[in-house]
């Protein structure tokens, strides 16, 4: 086995290549955007929510919730 791949999450090596292909920002960000499109649908679904109650919660627009979900 690879003593590096011990040392360090496996992870961490896609990081690296993301990072050396300039993509890692981006990539992370898009990421972090679609999991919390995820959980907001989610919390919307368990509490039998409408999209307008959900903003309203966030004090946000539809309209901008929409262009996260």
């Amino acid at each position: 086995m690879n003593r590096d791949i011990e040392k360090g999450h496996p992870g961490q090596f896609f990081d690296d290549y993301l990072k050396e292909q300039g993509v890692y920002e981006a990539t992370t960000e898009q990421a972090v955007k679609r999991v919390l499109a995820f959980q907001l649908a989610e919390a919307m679904k368990q509490q039998g929510i409408s999209r307008v109650e959900m903003a309203r919660r966030l004090r946000t627009s539809r309209s901008e919730l929409d262009c996260l979900l």
